[in-house]
């Protein structure tokens, strides 16, 4: 069950990764210093290419849905019959994307921390009430439905705190649409090249092996994958600002940006990093329990990737904001062609374990491959990034001394 629940996420998610690269950084970058009519105009040309490649995506599930389901579930519909439930859940995700970014180029995250913490929470707390009190049987296609559910309630939450952004043109430009896509193009294909980058060794484990490998692989990848949750958050307040800052700051102020930003997340993500490290069995037999004793090596290597993932997102991160995404494409169609022979060279040597090799080597080769392009183009250090990690934990005290002080001022007040 655990491993058709893995292989609907990845497929699922190289959708919303890839639609979400096509329409996010090229919206943010031309919304950010839109004016007038102008920002009507590009929002309804984005709204109008997220509708048409949404409508692409859905034929695509529709298409893949019975032959994936026969490649990896030959023994029910269960994986077939998610893909389609999934359909509703794709739909509801054009306005819940589209609100997003208008909020992001606004510099305004509120509705986006809410509409997610609505969708997960809704979903977790489905899973809890079925596991926990049993409420309803858990199946895999009644979590595709509680999804959608989740995600219909994520989107009235996000239209509330959007609204005040919501402008849009009558007429949709042709000229907007091929401004936008022409952007989006190159992040599109970064997108999806990273989730290849980042799901083959799940889906070669899968397929050399079978589903039982994939799902003894997947408790590390999860675990080691909230290293990332700072990153990506992170990067989507980086980026308009580096936009900004690519037009008035140049060079130097990129270059500042990029070290000082992945210096806290290597400050946020260290601590969590030397738990699992420190408590790895702990972890893994309480999370899994003992079946899943073979994670425990996988999990202690794979933890080093949240190592590199800072240094990688923001150096897309930096080139798209600096128009030149068609590099920052490049560079993950290699690391993706890496990857997979890498994966396919270790796995089929040293089993499950090999996947965690070959994506740690492949990892490593791109880092070096990037740090000397952006050295190159900003005159970047990736040392210098951990010089900002004193600073943002000094910032970090600071920030806990004056929230404290101050609630002491009240209670003395109060009195």
């Amino acid at each position: 069950m655990l491993g058709i629940w893995v292989i609907f996420y990845t497929i699922t998610s190289f959708i919303e990764v890839g639609r979400s690269g096509l329409l996010q950084n090229a919206l943010i970058k031309h919304l950010t210093d839109a004016k007038g009519d102008d920002y009507s105009r590009i929002n309804s040309a984005s709204i109008a290419l997220n509708g048409l490649i949404t409508g692409i995506f859905l034929l695509l599930l529709i298409g893949l849905a019975y032959p994936f389901g026969e490649l990896w579930d030959k023994s029910a519909l269960g994986l077939t019959n998610m893909m389609l439930f999934y359909c509703i859940t794709a739909v509801l995700m054009i306005p819940f994307h589209q609100f997003n970014f208008i909020q992001m180029a606004n510099l305004d995250f509120r509705g986006t921390f809410w509409s997610n913490f609505t969708r997960q929470g809704l979903f977790f707390s489905y899973i809890l009430l079925t596991v926990v009190l049993g409420w309803w049987e858990l199946t895999l296609v009644s979590l595709v439905i509680a999804q959608a559910i989740a995600t219909m309630c994520a989107v009235i939450v996000n239209t509330f705190f959007a609204r005040p952004y919501l402008r849009f043109s009558k007429q949709v430009h042709r000229d907007q649409i091929k401004k936008l896509f022409n952007f989006g193009r190159y992040v599109f294909g970064t997108n999806i090249s990273t989730m290849v980058y980042k799901s083959i060794d799940k889906m070669m484990l899968a397929s050399l092996i079978g589903p039982a490998a994939a799902s003894i692989y997947e408790w590390p990848i999860k675990i080691s994958n909230l290293t990332e949750v700072p990153t990506f958050s992170i990067a989507s307040v980086v980026f308009p600002k580096a936009a900004s800052a690519s037009e008035n700051g140049g060079p130097k102020a990129l270059k500042k940006l990029y070290e000082q930003s992945v210096g806290s997340i290597l400050g946020l993500i260290a601590p969590f990093a030397i738990f699992i490290i420190l408590f790895t069995e702990f972890i893994i037999f309480t999370l899994a329990g003992p079946e899943f004793a073979e994670s425990v090596t996988i999990l202690r290597m794979t933890i080093f990737y949240g190592a590199f993932i800072p240094f990688t997102v923001l150096f897309g991160t930096i080139l798209d904001a600096m128009g030149k995404p068609k590099i920052n494409f490049y560079f993950t169609i290699f690391g993706s062609t890496i990857n997979i022979i890498f994966n396919y060279l270790f796995i089929t040597n040293y089993g499950i374990i090999g996947a965690a090799y070959g994506t740690l080597t492949s990892y490593t080769i791109t880092f070096f491959a990037q740090q000397y392009v952006l050295h190159k183009m900003l005159n970047t250090n990736p040392l210098r990034a951990f010089v900002f990690i004193p600073d943002f934990y000094k910032q970090g005290l600071d920030l806990a001394r004056n929230f404290l002080s101050k609630n002491k001022v009240v209670s003395e007040s109060e009195l």
